[in-house]
């Protein structure tokens, strides 16, 4: 089988996938990035990569994506860089994948950066829409903050993300610069656990103030109690039935 572009008419009746036809000879997989994820048979694209469905995903290594980025990311890179004097200090690296622009930053700058971001006209990222927490656990700096930035003065969005330790979970608040960043960080620390120093009231949001742990780490217990609903008492999770 061989992989042909796929067009708006296809009259050869070739199987579509994702922008691709798969037609008789043999399959040739895209190009993709070195360390990029690959499933338990060595596909290295499409299907799940994330583990959920036995699939295993390939540790990628944390180096810049080369120049040039492609699109307005060269011009907003270029754009903080001048607009903020700390950039070679704060910024780890820069990513760009899948059509996406990500910059990772020091934990301890992460506030300085989003201020540049959006107090530069030539930047203007006005509204931070969400901050995310996310556990690696094969990583030392495994609890990682996501921070979703859009520009609506130029259309444009861009991601920030910042890694720390379960040691030392520490990360500047960005609720000076972002109000709306307020209960998001609070989720964040009730989920994962990780510190937003300078954030006016960092306390549980979805967890009673009581509650012991962070349960979205990876390493949480999938224990928990017994939910009453109409009557019917629902087990928590490690005791209830399997399907496998």
């Amino acid at each position: 089988m061989s992989l042909t572009p796929a067009g708006e008419h296809d009259p050869t009746g070739s199987v579509s996938t994702g922008g691709t036809h798969l037609t008789g000879s043999s399959v040739t997989a895209p190009e993709v990035a070195k360390g990029a994820g690959r499933d338990m048979f060595g596909a290295a694209f499409g299907g799940d990569t994330s583990g959920y469905g036995g699939l295993v995903a390939r540790p990628v290594a944390p180096v810049s994506s080369p120049r040039p980025y492609g699109g307005w990311f060269d011009e907003v890179v270029d754009a903080l860089e001048e607009a903020y004097p700390g950039f070679a200090g704060a910024v780890q690296r820069v990513v760009v994948d899948r059509g996406e622009l990500t910059i990772h930053v020091a934990p301890a700058k992460v506030d300085e950066v989003c201020r540049a971001l959006r107090d530069d006209p030539n930047l203007r990222f006005e509204l931070c829409s969400s901050v995310s927490g996310v556990d690696y656990p094969a990583q030392v700096e495994r609890l990682h903050a996501v921070y979703h930035l859009t520009s609506m003065t130029y259309r444009r969005r861009i991601r920030l993300e910042t890694a720390v330790t379960v040691e030392d979970p520490h990360v500047a608040s960005v609720t000076a610069t972002y109000p709306t960043a307020d209960f998001h960080e609070r989720e964040a620390w009730d989920m994962f656990g990780i510190v937003f120093d300078g954030h006016p009231a960092l306390t549980r949001i979805l967890m009673p103030d009581d509650w012991q742990g962070h349960p979205q780490r990876k390493d949480y217990p999938l224990g928990g109690i017994p939910v009453e609903y109409k009557g019917a008492t629902i087990p928590p999770p490690d005791e209830r039935r399997s399907y496998a």
